[in-house]
């Protein structure tokens, strides 16, 4: 993906923050930037969403194994009864 440059003008409190953020989090001021941006796009949110549904593909016998599997989404465990 292309990089464009942006220029922002922030008070020293508010770049202070964003430096100490940053390093705490080992990452540089931009990317701590572009992070907090992608998070209040969503675009964190939908990655996430797309990677447990992948999980969710991968390991879904295995989850029917150990809960069962109903048809009407209740879940059921090998050690209960059905709800």
């Amino acid at each position: 993906m292309a990089k464009t440059q942006l220029n922002v003008r922030v008070d020293e409190g508010t770049a202070r923050a964003a430096r100490e953020r940053a390093l705490a989090r080992g990452m540089s001021v931009n990317r701590y930037i572009e992070e907090l941006v992608r998070q209040d796009t969503g675009e964190v949110g939908h990655t996430f969403v797309e990677a447990a549904a992948d999980f969710m593909k991968s390991y879904e016998s295995v989850f029917a194994e150990e809960f069962g599997a109903d048809r009407e989404g209740h879940r059921v465990r090998r050690s209960e009864g059905r709800h």
